[in-house]
């Protein structure tokens, strides 16, 4: 590369790579009427990236499946519950999350429908009953009525099937698990009929390692189709079990 283009490179490149990260939240009028709900205070909970941090993409490749990866740095409290939370979407609160010791500090992702340009935000309570809060501002429209990417048939032949991915990484096991549902919103249309798809949603999740609670979530319809789940943990003993259970009753239980 010529010095010209190499310098040219050399200066780009802080700039590209800012404009990558720097998505910070924005004032938001929804979450300011939705806040005393959903956290249970009008107090807007600290943002503090020494004990919670959220990543998501500035603008989004498919509203229909944004990802988020909260984390927390060695040595940050450990967190009991957490939030997720939309503010632009017609049900904002995606899903609430528990989390068991194992997984702290935490690191885990999970994809979700983005309805709207939008504060995307987790607010976590610590051991203490603190609450703190991290989030992004996502670039993204239209995913809580986007098309489901199968058909009928195929949601219905594969609904409730499980796969698990184990790895290891600086010391901690990585799991990777990924749940075949259509996770239907209530705002989406069958292609070939065109009427409103009735909501059909995973609502309870709940992740073992042997007797040991690794997370549950409580979710709603911002989970994207084909829900996946990425959880580093401490090593433990025993298979790891996934219990879950839909809204319209139906439960599937799976052991890796």
């Amino acid at each position: 590369m010529r010095p010209a283009c190499l310098l040219a490179a050399l200066i780009l490149a802080p700039g590209a790579l800012l404009a990558q990260v720097a998505n910070p939240m924005q004032p938001s009028a929804l979450w300011d009427d939705m806040r005393l709900a959903v956290i249970g205070t009008d107090q807007e909970p600290p943002v503090d990236p020494s004990v919670l941090d959220l990543d998501a993409p500035p603008r989004a490749d498919n509203p229909a499946l944004v990802p988020v990866r909260i984390t927390q740095p060695p040595g940050a409290p450990a967190i009991t519950a957490l939030a997720l939370v939309v503010d632009g979407n017609p049900a904002p609160v995606a899903a609430e999350f528990t989390f068991g010791k194992a997984l702290m500090p935490l690191d885990f992702e999970v994809r979700v429908r983005v309805d709207t340009y939008s504060d995307l935000r987790a607010i976590a309570t610590l051991e203490d009953g603190r609450k703190v809060m991290a989030g992004r501002f996502v670039k993204a429209s239209g995913g809580c009525a986007a098309p489901a990417g199968k058909s009928m048939d195929e949601v219905r032949a594969t609904m409730g099937e499980m796969r698990f991915r184990a790895a290891e990484e600086d010391g901690r096991q990585v799991g990777t698990l990924m749940i075949r549902h259509p996770n239907f919103s209530g705002l989406q249309r069958d292609q070939v009929t065109l009427l409103t798809i009735p909501a059909e949603f995973i609502q309870t999740l709940e992740v073992k390692q042997g007797d040991a609670p690794l997370f549950t979530m409580q979710a709603g319809i911002s989970i994207s189709e084909d829900p996946v789940f990425r959880f580093a943990h401490a090593p433990g003993k025993g298979p790891v079990t996934v219990h879950a259970e839909d809204t319209d009753g139906r439960t599937w239980d799976q052991s890796f």
